[in-house]
């Protein structure tokens, strides 16, 4: 009687490292690997013995020190007795704001003008490509300062606001568009359930994110209950709903006031100021990026076979509803990648800002901190790292929605 046995296991030697397939490739990523950290530690090692050389070891005590300078526009609280580390802060959330402003009306503007530019409207399709074309042929610098030059030549000066018979005046009693930017109402809590104004807008972020949710499950039931019996209820006011009443009562018990800027003195106090310098800033990087996402979202809608939209024509379906249930949802799958790259364009290039005297992280930290301090080597390693959080953040969002939106097979 013959059994069967394994065959014997070759035993492990060095050389297969080399020549065993197996092997082979890891071996020769963990020597790149090594060379690489060695390279890294040498030049590393060599640019802190050169800095020590010269009297220059790299500290970041400067960013405790005291400012010495006013920043216009800025979230907190900050004054010119702040440290640097303030400033920088200031100067982080501003390049936030214009950047996460400038993505969204940038998406509006690519999506409109992508869309229109495939129009059946002769004159409506050529607009769209005069404007695709003259917006992204001419830098963005350049709608910067044109921008703001309009906006400080055309818009009124607060003193035009002053007198029995003024040549301006404020729209609707509630906004003031000036020179120096616009001065809207400010939403106040007369009774918060915090001593905190930040705590109070947080509790209000987090009912808000609640009723997204809310509509989510609300929805979710309602396509169960159509591919059960065939027809979907209808949702809009349930949605309405979810999204009113909770906002309704918390603003409710909360105590919502509304500041209304008012002409004080040289200049409007109180209320809402959107600077100048930012609203030029965020509309021309809108206007400059929405003609490069224009051109990606046509890409994606003509991606799309033209047999889907004749089935859904035939089907009864409007032109709108093929467009938004049909085409574009399909379209994603070829917008999002190129609109990763649009978006991190919008955070890069908000580094124009101090073109404008807009005071982000680039005027900021890399600007006068830095001639102050003369820590030109830290401040430019906190501005690439910045820069390259924000960037990698950005991309591991967006990939995950790609993730999310793109076609699965049964």
């Amino acid at each position: 009687m013959s059994t069967l046995t394994d065959p014997p296991q070759e035993q492990f030697r060095l050389s297969m490292l080399v020549n065993d397939t197996r092997y082979r490739s890891l071996t020769f990523q963990a020597i790149a690997a090594l060379v690489l950290a060695l390279a890294i530690w040498y030049l590393g090692n060599n640019l802190i013995q050169n800095l020590r050389a010269a009297g220059l070891n790299i500290s970041y005590n400067f960013l405790g020190d005291r400012a010495g300078y006013d920043i216009n526009q800025h979230l907190i609280d900050y004054d010119s007795q702040s440290s640097h580390a303030s400033a920088a802060v200031v100067g982080i959330l501003n390049t936030l704001l214009v950047a996460f402003l400038a993505c969204i009306t940038a998406t509006v503007f690519g999506v409109v003008a992508g869309v229109l530019r495939l129009s059946n409207n002769w004159l409506v399709s050529k607009l769209m490509a005069v404007y695709v074309e003259i917006f992204r042929n001419i830098p963005v610098l350049i709608w910067i300062i044109i921008i703001f030059t309009i906006m400080t030549a055309v818009m009124p000066g607060p003193r035009e606001f002053r007198g029995d018979d003024p040549s301006a005046s404020m729209v609707l009693d509630l906004f003031a568009f000036t020179n120096r930017g616009v001065y809207t109402p400010m939403p106040m809590f007369e009774s918060g359930l915090f001593a905190s104004a930040a705590l109070n807008w947080l509790l209000v972020l987090v009912f808000l994110i609640g009723s997204f949710f809310m509509m989510r499950m609300v929805n979710a039931n309602a396509t169960q209950k159509q591919e059960a019996t065939g027809i979907r209820p209808n949702t809009l006011f349930i949605n309405l709903a979810v999204w009113i009443v909770p906002f309704a009562l918390l603003m409710l018990v909360m105590g919502l006031t509304w500041e209304v800027p008012e002409l004080k003195g040289f200049n409007f106090k109180g209320g809402i100021k959107i600077g100048g310098p930012l609203i030029a800033l965020w509309f021309a990087l809108s206007i400059y990026t929405g003609a490069f996402i224009a051109e990606n979202v046509r890409a994606g809608i003509q991606a799309i076979s033209k047999g889907q939209t004749e089935a859904a024509a035939a089907l009864g379906m409007r032109p709108g509803r093929i467009m938004n249930l049909v085409v574009l949802p399909q379209a994603l799958r070829v917008i999002i990648p190129p609109l990763i790259s649009n978006f991190l364009n919008i955070t890069k290039n908000s580094s124009l800002a101090i073109a404008v005297g807009y005071a982000d992280i680039t005027a900021t930290l890399g600007g006068v901190t830095l001639n102050q301090t003369g820590r030109a080597i830290e401040c430019v390693l906190l501005l690439m790292l910045f820069y390259l959080t924000v960037s990698l953040l950005i991309s591991m969002v967006m990939n995950v929605y790609n993730a999310s939106v793109k076609l699965k097979e049964r």
